[in-house]
């Protein structure tokens, strides 16, 4: 699924779209504004096409908290004394391969340098080959209203003026901003699903929302003025603390709407005091009441064992 770009040098999946139409979804080569070049996925056919692979999140072992393997949380331990973590989110390290974006984490130049619009999420089972991501996908979903210009152009831009460190901030007077999302594969009561009737609270989730369906199959969700119990579905958003000031990154398909964060927001600062380090690393606390049981507090084994992978455009 490599292409070569006929000896032109493109800065993204967006500028290959644009110079062939007819580019099909697949690795591509791209250049950094520095020079650096690089593999990378360009999703070609969604939505126009164009998205950029930039990054993927992984959780390697959920009974690690904090260890080797935790690049978007901590890989030296639950510490007090390193409240940001590694700080992956906001640096330029780079990570990982571009086809073991399922089975690793990566992360590649485009993160911090492509100027985007907007943001793309798949969640595709661990171990997935490339071939198949797409078709495989739990979900996928984007942001459509220019998300990335109003915070500075990117994930990297947007986690510096939102830093995550243990104790910046208090949940919710300082959780950083969320976005509506459209669905191009699930939908809001997908979402809801693969957290545990307790968090989402069943009993209203019916009269919570319905889906409008677009003829090009594309799913918006609207709500009604009552919120499930810890979320609303529909939406993305990003560095929200927990009760304890302890920072995550990103919540997938979501907006917070109490403060018990950790148990549906991945990645973060490098401290989480409660019971610590059980709510330390990539995906936190999704394990807290039971590996994949969606029992209480735990989240499916379904979404736990799916890594997310996050697009530019």
């Amino acid at each position: 699924m490599s292409h070569n770009s006929d000896h032109f040098t493109f800065r993204s999946c967006w500028d290959i779209k644009k110079s062939n139409r007819n580019a099909q979804d697949g690795i591509y080569t791209l250049t950094s504004s520095h020079g650096i070049s690089y593999q990378t996925f360009c999703d070609m056919t969604t939505n126009g096409g164009g998205w950029t692979l930039v990054a993927s999140v992984h959780e390697n072992y959920m009974a690690g908290k904090c260890t080797v393997g935790d690049r978007w949380s901590c890989q030296q331990g639950n510490r007090a004394d390193y409240p940001e973590g590694d700080g992956n989110w906001a640096n330029h390290a780079t990570f990982g391969s571009p086809d073991a974006a399922t089975s690793d984490d990566y992360k590649n130049p485009g993160y911090y340098d492509i100027q985007a619009k907007d943001l793309s999420a798949w969640h595709v089972p661990n171990r997935t080959p490339l071939r198949r991501w797409k078709s495989s996908s739990l979900q996928r979903y984007r942001t459509t209203n220019n998300l990335f210009p109003r915070v500075g152009g990117n994930l990297f831009s947007l986690f510096q003026r939102y830093p995550l460190r243990y104790n910046a901030g208090r949940c919710p007077r300082d959780n950083g901003p969320f976005e509506q999302i459209v669905y191009d594969f699930g939908s809001c009561e997908k979402t809801a699903s693969f957290y545990s009737d307790f968090v989402r609270g069943k009993s209203w989730l019916l009269s919570i929302f319905k889906n409008y369906t677009h003829t090009n199959s594309v799913y918006i969700c609207f709500y009604s003025s009552i919120h499930i119990r810890l979320f609303t579905p529909g939406y993305v958003q990003f560095r929200v603390f927990n009760r304890e000031g302890a920072a995550l990154a990103f919540c997938p398909g979501m907006k917070v709407e109490e403060c018990d964060t950790q148990q549906l927001c991945i990645g973060g600062g490098g401290y989480f005091p409660e019971q610590n380090p059980r709510q330390c690393g990539d995906f936190t606390a999704y394990d807290w009441s039971g590996y994949g049981t969606r029992k209480k507090w735990s989240a499916s084994k379904e979404i736990t064992e799916a890594a997310i992978l996050l697009f530019y455009r």
